[in-house]
């Protein structure tokens, strides 16, 4: 046996610690669904705004087609992005944050997640602000149960922000 291996055995003997717990990989205690909301009303603003781009005429300029195609590809790129935020977000608090007390008292939360998660991919797959809006839905749902297994009671607060819709927050 190596001579760092007996000390270790011999600190157990003396000084045996407990088994601990966490329930993240640091473990941080820091989490909330904000980042998921945020980003699923930035999908919902994504999809507005590529649905109100002007598709240039056919006699357009090059400068005209060149910037038509710049603000196609940012708002596609912002809209996956926010996707996978979105999507990161979530899964982070399904693995690291709930626990199977919150899927007793919530028995609907695995099927929430799933949706939640299928429902972000769906919003990448097309410019329809329903889908987008049906994404911002569940990510509210999943922010209600959130806060809820901490004891913690939610509003819906208008925002302030260009897709017009609520944001769930913990009720001061």
């Amino acid at each position: 046996m190596s001579i760092l291996k007996s000390f270790f055995n011999l600190t157990n003997e003396i000084l045996p610690s407990e088994l601990a717990y966490a329930h993240c990989d640091i473990p941080c205690g820091i989490y909330d669904p904000y980042a998921a909301q945020l980003a699923a009303h930035t999908i919902i603003r994504m999809d507005s705004l590529i649905r109100d781009l002007k598709v240039p005429a056919d006699n357009a300029s090059p400068q005209d087609l060149a910037d038509y195609h710049a603000k196609l590809s940012r708002y596609v790129a912002v809209k996956e992005q926010h996707a996978e935020i979105c999507k990161h977000e979530i899964a982070v608090l399904w693995g690291d944050y709930f626990k199977p007390e919150h899927l007793q008292s919530n028995p609907d939360l695995h099927t929430l997640v799933w949706n939640t998660l299928k429902s972000a991919s769906k919003s990448k797959q097309s410019v329809n602000i329903a889908d987008a809006e049906a994404l911002l839905v569940n990510v509210q749902k999943v922010a209600e149960v959130f806060w809820k297994t901490k004891g913690i009671p939610t509003e819906r607060v208008k925002n302030l922000y260009p897709s017009e819709h609520d944001v769930v927050l913990p009720k001061a």
